[in-house]
């Protein structure tokens, strides 16, 4: 912090040392500058995934745990769901991977309120607590178990 004066310390972005910005105080482009950035290339990678059919074979390499177990890991159809997704194919890509189709959905508003809040200068944090990665954690193994189960078929990819 810099010198302070009756007020107490001197933030670094008010002339003390440091030189940091708040982000409030950056341009609007280059606050836009991550968020934008990973939608593009997040973008690129589903134009890819579009373009490039995972359901012939020799495009993508087969899922190891599928390859020497036999048994379907929590992506294992999440690249076919993804082009079924991108060609606009929602029945097909719920049936290939529907954690995946979640999980695009949560990608959606994570990055709109990514966007919103760079566009209002307020700093994007996602911090998530223990319980929740355990959570996540729980689901996975969960959709993994059942998806390798006689009655868990139709979520087989």
């Amino acid at each position: 912090m810099g010198q302070g004066g009756p007020g107490g310390p001197v933030p670094p972005w008010h002339g003390g040392q440091g030189g940091a910005v708040p982000p409030s105080h950056r341009s609007l482009a280059r606050r836009l500058l991550a968020p934008v950035g990973t939608l593009a290339g997040v973008a690129a990678a589903f134009a890819y995934v579009g373009a490039v059919d995972p359901n012939e074979p020799g495009h993508y390499p087969v899922c190891p745990l599928l390859r020497f177990t036999g048994l379907y890991c929590p992506g294992c159809g999440g690249l076919r769901s993804a082009h079924a997704f991108v060609t606009g194919d929602l029945p097909a890509a719920v049936g290939a991977n529907a954690l995946a189709v979640a999980g695009y959905g949560l990608f959606a508003v994570v990055m709109t309120l990514w966007l919103i809040r760079a566009i209002r200068g307020v700093p994007m944090r996602l911090a998530i607590a223990p319980a929740w990665w355990w959570g996540i954690g729980a689901v996975l193994a969960l959709f993994t178990l059942v998806r390798n189960l006689p009655f868990g078929s139709a979520l087989a990819p």
